[in-house]
């Protein structure tokens, strides 16, 4: 099972990577969009 997870991990690092990279950025827009609505 842990090959099978590994092998998973390195077929798909780039998608991982693009993911963690969109995540970041709805999360960042999250944060921007309630401190913004917050000082209006």
């Amino acid at each position: 099972m842990l090959t099978e997870l590994k092998e998973i991990v390195l077929r798909s690092r780039a998608t991982l990577i693009e993911d963690a990279l969109g995540m970041v950025t709805l999360f960042s827009l999250l944060v921007a969009g309630l401190y913004l609505s917050g000082n209006a």
